[in-house]
């Protein structure tokens, strides 16, 4: 009976925390989709809307950190159901909005809720899987994460036309209550040779102290920046640089990458987990670079799709081996707080270049900000490739 649940106990808790990764995302994401309605109903200008979409950004990423370290301290499944109940709650309440000082408020607090989540989903996940299968469970819950993007995006504007702006808030709150309730039966951090946290500052300490880790936040928040910039501006991009309606330009801007994404995963999770998780980021660098560039400089709105395409794949098979490599660098009982750094320092320097790439875009136009992006890519790869003499110091599974 032992060995049965030594089995089946990894693969519930990604089949469990999946679902919850793709409520993490779709939550926030839905908000987006329903802007225009937002807009008409609550009578407020476009600075007062990305007001509301900032609140998120700011808090969530500033949290990161201790939000992360809180996983370690008071135990990675209390946490999680923790932050799916309250953002779940939060969630509902913002249907409930009836000005802009509520909507930044709700948005605000859905940031803290947020928090919380991922860096103790993959600490708790990490912890059930070695080596030889953390990558493709790592990256199946990331294939929840993806697909929660693409339904926040579809799926809450279908809602919205069909039932109003605020349907689609009370509907996917009650939806994560209820689903909080069922996460009761999420396995436990698995027992290993684990000791209490130490401070938070301490810990964050050690972590700026461990040989590598400041490289890979480094490359994490270079890779935001590449991310943020598709996800913000491509469909703008297309919009205006191909003539596609804001329909085609939307699901264009998404769909593919988030598709390849998946396959991303699929395919580098287990190559990571057999070869190397730090040479398979580092390939997955390699391959989404030369593409990334090809969108933004051909002039032909094919290779554009190929490009985010490939750009995809390469994303998640970074994506899924992102925590493996944490899991090489730091010990054990910190890696919900690595998480939260990295969370942090992706969220503000993707965000930020994000938000710069509008006020930059009349100057230098998207394409040569995207082809920049996919430069400081074979950057990323260089610094991960670079990392092979100090690696595996903590690899105990």
């Amino acid at each position: 009976m032992g060995d049965v649940g030594s089995v089946v106990k990894p693969w519930l808790a990604v089949g469990l925390l999946w679902f919850a990764g793709l409520l993490n995302y779709l939550d926030r994401q839905v908000i987006f989709s329903v802007f225009p309605l937002l807009k008409a109903d609550l009578q407020l200008t476009d600075a007062q809307l990305g007001l509301a979409g900032a609140a998120f950004l700011w808090i969530y990423s500033l949290l990161s950190p201790v939000a992360g370290y809180a996983g370690d301290k008071f135990g990675h499944k209390r946490v999680i159901i923790a932050s799916l109940l309250v953002w779940s709650v939060v969630t509902w309440a913002t249907g409930q909005a009836a000005n802009l000082t509520q909507l930044v408020a709700a948005r605000a607090a859905m940031g803290i809720a947020e928090a919380f989540y991922l860096p103790a989903a993959l600490a708790l996940i990490a912890s059930h899987h070695g080596e030889r299968t953390r990558g493709l469970a790592t990256g199946l819950h990331f294939s929840g994460i993806y697909l929660g993007v693409v339904l926040g995006g579809w799926g809450g504007g279908w809602l919205g036309a069909h039932y109003g702006w605020r349907f689609p808030f009370l509907f996917l709150g009650a939806i994560g209550v209820a689903y909080s309730l069922l996460l009761t039966a999420l396995p436990a951090t698995a027992a290993g040779v684990r000791t209490e946290p130490v401070p938070f500052l301490a810990a964050a300490r050690q972590l700026l102290r461990t040989p590598g880790f400041p490289r890979i936040t480094i490359v994490f928040g270079i890779f935001s920046v590449a991310g943020w910039l598709v996800a913000a501006w491509m469909p703008a991009f297309l919009y205006e640089k191909f003539g596609m309606s804001l329909a085609e330009a939307g699901f264009n801007a998404t769909f593919y990458v988030q598709a390849a994404s998946i396959l991303g995963i699929l395919v580098g999770g287990p190559i990571g987990d057999r070869w190397s998780a730090r040479r398979m980021q580092a390939l997955g660098l390699a391959i989404a670079a030369p593409f990334l560039f090809l969108a933004g400089f051909t002039a032909l709105p094919v290779l554009v799709l190929v490009g985010l395409a490939v750009y995809g794949l390469g994303r998640g098979a970074y994506d899924a081996n992102n925590m493996p490599v944490v899991c090489q660098l730091v010990p054990e009982e910190l890696r919900a707080t690595a998480y939260g750094f990295l969370n942090c320092a992706g969220t503000l320097v993707g965000g930020t270049v994000a938000f710069a790439a509008g006020t930059l875009k009349a100057a230098f136009g998207l394409s040569v900000m995207l082809e920049l992006a996919g430069a400081l890519l074979v950057v990323g790869a260089a610094v991960l490739l670079a990392l092979q003499p100090r690696l595996n110091q903590f690899r105990r599974r």
